[in-house]
């Protein structure tokens, strides 16, 4: 039997589920409480809470939708604005060696919030792919969320 332990899950796990999408609920909320890194007009970029590795961002528009096609053209040009800065932030906060950047459109694609569109952007290492995931077919993310987010909110770049 496999045992990973994950203290920083019990509060999800204990705590009161949101019925707003969870995306919406952070359009309003405090940064330092939600892990939003930088706000723009029409896109905010976050922390994602459950990461497929250490650093591992949302952009995500402040409209709810489910897909890119029904963003006005200001929101996409932002968005990908956005992408680029989380770019730039993660190479000088932790000098990842490449990077995923993608959607996930509809629950069939892999979108695990599929109502509401956003843009991952995950950095990646030459040996993120270690023995955990191969042999235990589990993923270690070796920061603590709340570290990653100051390191990020410092790097970010001001325009």
């Amino acid at each position: 039997m496999r045992h990973l332990w994950t203290p920083w899950r019990l509060d999800f796990i204990r705590g009161p589920k949101p019925k707003e999408c969870v995306f919406c609920a952070k359009i309003h909320a405090d940064d330092d409480i939600e892990l939003v890194v930088a706000r723009g007009e029409h896109v905010y970029v976050t922390l994602n809470r459950y990461p497929y590795n250490n650093g591992h961002l949302l952009i995500v528009p402040y409209e709810h939708v489910p897909s890119i096609e029904y963003l006005d053209d200001a929101t996409l040009l932002e968005l990908m604005k956005m992408t680029n800065q989380a770019i730039q932030a993660l190479r000088a906060a932790m000098n990842p060696h490449g990077f995923n950047v993608g959607f996930n459109l509809g629950a069939e694609a892999g979108a695990g919030i599929r109502e509401h569109v956003h843009l991952h952007v995950v950095p990646r290492w030459a040996a993120d792919s270690n023995f955990m995931t191969v042999l235990a077919d589990t993923r270690t993310i070796p920061q603590l969320l709340q570290d990653t987010y100051r390191e990020l909110k410092a790097h970010w770049p001001h325009e």
